[in-house]
């Protein structure tokens, strides 16, 4: 979306991370030189509302924060995308997978399987408290190409050659 002057950013204010997460946005947003509206919502009213603001803010793409409580309401939530013909981009793939135009993500398998082994070490007796931070090392972009159509949207083929999964 480079000619996107507004972007929205569909956030919880009820999780510990929405502070940090919105002011990684401002941030981003900032830096491009556009404006963000926010769209704090934690329950089904609160985002059928937030995506009403949205199109009459005339917000011209979205991103969907990072909360457990917005991926079980994916399917409201890329409805509503769909409904305001707002481009949205996602956290994790799922959206995708049932209509979302777009995701940017860990690969969550991945931080699972570390997950994963640092049970295995702690049940072996290592302490949490001693075992290192780990950021995720592998990245995924989907791109969904039946979105992108009903959108009017065209993706450069450079952008498709450097996603991950291309949903048709």
């Amino acid at each position: 979306m480079p000619g996107a002057t507004t972007f929205g950013f569909l956030n919880n204010p009820a999780i510990l991370t929405s502070k940090q997460n919105l002011a990684d946005m401002e941030a981003a947003v900032s830096a491009l030189g556009r404006r963000m509206s926010v769209l704090n919502a934690s329950t089904e009213d609160e985002i059928n509302a937030a995506f009403a603001n949205a199109a009459e803010s005339r917000v011209d793409a979205l991103l969907v924060g990072p909360d457990p409580t917005f991926t079980a309401k994916r399917a409201q939530i890329v409805a509503l995308a769909t409904r305001y013909r707002i481009p949205a981009n996602y956290f994790r793939r799922v959206y995708c997978e049932i209509g979302g135009l777009s995701s940017y993500s860990a690969v969550f398998s991945e931080t699972e399987r570390q997950a994963g082994i640092y049970i295995g070490r702690i049940l072996k007796g290592e302490k949490a408290a001693d075992l290192p931070v780990q950021q995720p090392a592998k990245f995924e972009m989907v791109l969904n190409l039946r979105t992108a159509g009903a959108l009017g949207l065209i993706i450069p083929q450079t952008v498709l050659a450097l996603a991950d999964e291309v949903i048709e």
